[in-house]
Parts: structure tokens; sequence; C-alpha cells
């Protein structure tokens, strides 16, 4: 019993040692192929790199992307190849495959392995073959990516090996939409090229396009009339997709028009006041942002993702007082004098921003975005901003909010019976002046809770408010002044009119246009699409 554990102990230990001494071998064997890169000459070098690619060793892969960038370089003394960064007037030296520091050379010690346009295409293909059988998929995906844009008919071999063993669906796919594009680029048979003309068919994105037109060109006969069919029906596709992506583009236009116009029509509804510094409510919101972020970042760094959360109560309270307080110092003194009451919120518009210059300066505040609303993410071919789909989501989260004030509290009930008839809702004991006072307070605070969400999308300066005011005027009198179903499907119909006009008349020759249809709506319908009822609106 003894000697046959002594036997399975002796051929453990060889098996071990002969594994260490194989592996040994095969780095040394990758240094030699990694050093042979020193004699510089171009064609050799171009050997060299598929020599790399035969391996198969992914350990190759950080030599080929230095080499790419040029940061590859050989010591002269020894023709020692390193990745090598320029620190003062020395160079950083890195082993190229354990990507080690290894200390530090003179210029004149080194020299750089130059690489032509050529040789840079090259090595892009031979990254993509490397790497098209790494553990991770994310790094076979790119890989993947990187020979479809070479189309290198020489990386089909390794991408028939790839293909055969990948395990993940959505990799599959682009190694597949890879090979398609080095069929096309190779001389293989025409059947082979008509079935990579399906696959990009099935592909159907604007690269798939652009690959199908040039084949157009240069084949004949029934591989050219696929080429056609294909093109033709990606064309298709891509307008249905470029439709969706103006509709949401629309739709996302739309939520800034509501979260600017929604307070507006509340207090242009109850009161009639034709408000001009309701943008610099907005703005004042946004101010707010800026400051508490401002806050976070000297003392509480770590609250940053939660800094558009604290804003929002802050900046409706900050919006709303300053709003109480211009209805009761200017505003209730000139009901029923829209004239005077135009003028007056003007020069107040003024004011808020001439105070705003004087404490935070005539420039642009940087607002910054929390990880959760920064970037983008690709449905079908539609590219979809975090930021803007987050603000669709707030605009109509208050929306609902606010129709739950208006319809099932007391303050909503108030406001409702002084919207529709002023003197019977006095008459009942309302007190018409204090809702007068809370509602426009409301309309301010909703501005501000807006200007939060702005200042995510847009620069933050005094004159923020002003570039959305007579948006807002368009979106309540179309929609039906006082209306909130009617704002909210204004304010969707006006930014999806825009989106689709601004590619052929341009974005203010556009708004001319939409300026122009309200102005002919109105003269059919004075009362925008979903007017107010009452025997005080009909009389």
């Amino acid at each position: 019993m003894s000697l046959l554990k002594s036997i399975l102990v002796f051929f453990c230990l060889f098996a071990g040692l002969t594994g260490q001494a194989f592996a040994q071998a095969d780095a040394e064997s990758l240094r030699n192929l990694v050093n042979e890169l020193a004699k510089g000459k171009y064609a050799e070098t171009e050997q060299q790199i598929e020599a790399l690619v035969a391996t198969g060793n992914p350990a190759a892969a950080p030599v080929l992307k230095a080499l790419g960038v040029g940061n590859l370089y050989f010591r002269k003394s020894d023709n020692a190849v390193f990745i090598a960064r320029k620190s003062g007037k020395t160079f950083v030296l890195t082993d190229p495959l354990t990507l080690e520091p290894t200390g530090e050379a003179g210029k004149r010690e080194i020299k750089k392995i130059k690489v032509n346009n050529k040789l840079r295409r090259v090595v892009r293909a031979a990254l993509g073959s490397l790497t098209l059988q790494a553990p991770d998929p994310e790094v076979r995906r790119s890989a993947a990516s990187a020979i479809f844009k070479a189309k290198d008919p020489d990386s089909i071999p390794a991408l028939n090996v790839a293909i055969a063993a990948e395990t993940d669906d959505g990799v599959l796919k682009v190694m597949e939409q890879a090979r398609a594009a080095a069929v096309l680029n190779s001389d293989l048979d025409a059947s082979d090229k008509l079935a990579a003309v399906a696959t990009l068919s099935e592909m159907g994105n604007r690269d798939a396009l652009s690959l199908l037109i040039g084949l157009q060109s240069t084949a004949e006969g029934d591989l050219r009339d696929a080429a056609v069919s294909a093109a033709a029906k990606i064309e298709k596709s891509i307008a249905a997709w470029d439709t969706a992506q103006n509709v949401w583009y629309g739709l996302s236009l739309g939520s800034v028009l509501l979260l600017a116009a929604i307070g507006l029509a509340i207090t242009f509804g109850v009161m009639g006041v034709i408000n001009m510094a309701h943008g610099e409510m907005v703005m004042i919101g946004a101010y707010t942002t800026f400051v508490v972020q401002e806050l976070i970042r000297t003392s509480a760094p770590g609250l940053f993702e939660y800094s558009l959360l604290i804003a929002l109560p802050l900046a409706f309270l900050t919006s709303g007082v300053i709003g109480i307080g211009i209805e009761r110092g200017v505003i209730r003194w000139l009901y029923g004098r829209p004239l005077e009451t135009l003028l007056a919120t003007w020069g107040i518009s003024l004011i808020l921003q001439q105070a705003v210059r004087s404490l935070f300066g005539p420039t642009n505040r940087e607002v910054g975005n929390p990880d959760w609303m920064s970037g983008a993410f690709e449905l079908g071919q539609m590219t979809i901003t975090y930021n803007r789909m987050w603000i669709i989501v707030f605009a109509l989260v208050v929306f609902a909010a606010l129709m739950l004030v208006l319809k099932k509290t007391p303050f909503g009930l108030y406001t409702r019976a002084v919207t529709q008839n002023r003197r019977m809702a006095a008459s009942m004991g309302i007190r018409t002046p204090w809702i007068d006072a809370l509602t426009f307070g409301l309309g301010s605070g909703i501005a501000g809770v807006a200007g939060v969400a702005l200042s995510q999308i847009d620069n933050v300066s005094p004159n923020l408010g002003q570039g959305y005011i007579i948006d807002s005027f368009m979106v309540v009198v179309f929609g039906g002044v006082g209306n909130l179903w009617g704002t909210l499907v204004g304010a969707m119909t006006l930014g999806v009119v825009n989106k689709f006009l601004e590619p052929y008349a341009g974005a203010v020759l556009g708004k001319i246009f939409v300026l122009v249809f309200i102005i002919l709506f109105i003269q059919k319908r004075p009362r925008g699409l979903f007017a107010l009822k009452g025997r005080a609106v009909e009389a």
C-alpha cells in the first residue's frame, strides 16, 4: 500500500514539474516572438503579428494594443521589447507580457517600433482574432465588433472556430455578423456571399446597409439582386426606427414643456394672470439644485447621488415662497388689469434675473448628473439617454401628484371652485384671496421643481427660464387654459410636432410654423383643446 502511494506521489510530482516546464517553455517562446518585433521592418512586423495571433495566447493582446497606439519600444542593447510611456525626460518601462514595471530608460537607450496605417489595420484585426475565445463574453463581443469593422478575410478561420464554440447567443450573433462582413470582402464563392447578405439583412442597421450598398457596385447577377433587396428592406426598417426615435425625442421635449407649463396652467387658469416671471421660478429651482450640490460636494460628498432628491423639496419651497410673495406684494393689486399684470411680472422677471447675476455671476453654473441619470442604452436602433427617460417619468409623476392634489384634497376642491365660479365660491365662504396666493405659490413651486429637472439637460444660467416662457404659454393656450389634461396633451403634441418639423424647417422656422398653427387653431377653438366648463366660463 505504501509502495502504491509512493508511485502516485511520484507521478503527481512528475506531472506537475512537466506542466511547469511546458508552461515556462510556452512563455519563453512567446517572449521570443515578442522580441522579434524589434526587427522594425514593416513586412517582418506583419509576419510577427501573425505569429503572435497563431499562438492563441491572450497574453499577446497587451503587446498588440501597445503596438497599435505607438507605445511599444525595444532596447537597443539587447533588442528586448517593452511597453514604454514617457515620464519627464525618461521612459517608464513595463514588461509586455507580465505588465509589471521593469525600470526606466533614457531616450537614447530605446527606440519605438514603428507602424503605418496598414499595420494598424492588421493589429486591429489581430486583436479581434486573438480575443475571440477569451473567457469574458464582453471581450469576445468587442473582438467580433472589431473584426466587423476591419472586414478582414483572414479572420474567417478564427471566426469559424469561435462560432462553433460560442455559447452566448448575443455574442454568437455578433460573431456571425462579423463573419458575414469578412466574407463579402473575401474571394469566397457566391453561395457564401449570398448567405452573408442574408445575415446582414437580418442585422438591419446602418453598418449593414453600408456594406450592402458597397456590394451592389461590384456584385453581379443573383448576388447583386439579393444585395439590392436586402438594402431596400433595411432602409424601410431604418425609416421606421427613425420615426420612433423622433417620437421619443418629441415626447422628451414634450415632458420638458409639460414641466415648464404645468405650473403656469394653474396660475393662468385660476387667476387669469399673465405671469411673465414664471420662467424665473424655473431658474430659481435650477439654482437651488446648484446650491444643494455645492454644499454636498464640500460637506458630504457621499450624498451626491441623492442630491436631486434633496433639492426637489427645497426648490419647491423656495420658488413657492417667492411666488406667494409676488402674488401678495404685487399681483393682488392688479387683478382685472391684464396689461399692467404683464408689465409688472416682466419687471419682476428682470429683477430676479439681475439678483441671480449678482449672487452667482452671469456665467453658466455646473450641475452634475448622478450616476443613475448618466449614460444611455440601445432599444433596437433607438438611443435612449437615462436623463431624458427619468425626466419623462418625473414629469408624469408630477402631473399625477398635482391631479391628486386638485381632485382629492380640500385645497384642490376650493381651487376648482374658484376656477369655475369665483363669485359663487366667495359667497360660499371660500377665502378667494388666499386661494389665489396659495395657488400662485403652488404653480411657482412646481416651476421650481421643473428647474431641478431642467438643470440636468440645460445650462443653469440667469436666462434659463426665458427659453421656456413662450413655449409654456403656447402649451397652455393650445391645451386649454386651466385644464391640466389639456396641458399634458398640448405639451406632448407640440413636442412631437417640433421634432418632426426641425429636420426640414430648422429649429427657429419650425417654432414659427407651430406658432402659426396655434394661431389658426385658436381661431377655430378659442378655448383650446380641452375647454373648462361652468356657468361663469360660458358667460
